[in-house]
């Protein structure tokens, strides 16, 4: 398919993105953009290719087609650590902390991205320790923090490479029901100092609460993309994930 030109109010545009493995299709023909300041939610059942989809837009695996744009630049097949130079920052569905390693030092190695120097990298740390709510835990060993602990780390430490966009994956996923308010708001404060995310998200109270516009995915290819109030009436969200239970 031809590509088209990227919307110049975009921040990210995807266009055509299809991955394959081996005979089973993850991702098929997607296309959405993302404007800056934008929260878009991406929603679908297990297998539907969700997290696929970051790791093409994100430089972790290659597409077999498409284009990834930021800022109207192709980086489409870049390495993770550039495409994360030029602004683009995400969070994993299964955590990866360095576990013998403090807070601060887990988030430091983000700040290292833009740094050489010991003493910034600190500073930026120290900074995003406070913004997700870990000032006091700088300390402490990652593997001593519980898992809602960690979601704030695996963010604090995609903040200190400063990202324009930052894709989330799975925030309030695994974590103690008791924590789940605390990172919704924590998404919120970050959304309202203008970056821009993109929220993939298994409890549709928090995704449709949040978000301003939400992508829903099925088998590989997006079958809706609208505001939440309408994603949750449309028909083929509904038998492909919400369920008649949901709509009642």
């Amino acid at each position: 398919m031809s590509v088209t030109e990227p919307h110049p109010a975009s921040l990210l545009e995807v266009t055509g993105l299809t991955k394959s493995f081996g005979g089973v299709v993850a991702n098929r023909d997607i296309a959405f953009a993302v404007r800056p300041g934008e929260l878009v939610g991406v929603i679908g059942p297990n297998g539907a290719g969700k997290s696929t989809l970051f790791d093409l837009i994100t430089g972790f695996t290659r597409p077999d087609a498409g284009q990834v744009r930021l800022d109207g630049h192709d980086v489409t097949g870049l390495r993770p650590d550039r495409i994360c130079r030029l602004g683009l920052g995400r969070t994993f569905q299964k955590l990866r902390p360095f576990h013998d390693m403090t807070a601060l030092e887990n988030v430091m190695i983000g700040a290292f991205l833009h740094t050489a120097d010991v003493a910034e990298a600190r500073a930026v740390a120290i900074d995003a320790l406070a913004k997700v709510g870990l000032a006091d835990r700088a300390a402490a060993h990652a593997r001593g923090l519980s898992t809602g602990q960690r979601k704030r780390l695996e963010l604090a430490r995609a903040l200190a490479t400063r990202p324009r966009l930052l894709l989330l994956d799975e925030v309030t996923g695994g974590v103690d029901p008791g924590a789940i308010p605390g990172l919704v708001a924590l998404v919120r404060e970050l959304h309202g100092r203008g970056l821009a995310l993109i929220v993939i998200e298994h409890n549709m109270r928090v995704i449709m609460d949040i978000a301003q516009r939400v992508l829903a995915l099925q088998l590989g290819e997006v079958i809706a993309d609208g505001p939440p109030a309408e994603i949750m009436r449309d028909r083929r969200v509904i038998d492909a994930y919400l369920g008649e239970a949901w709509r009642a």
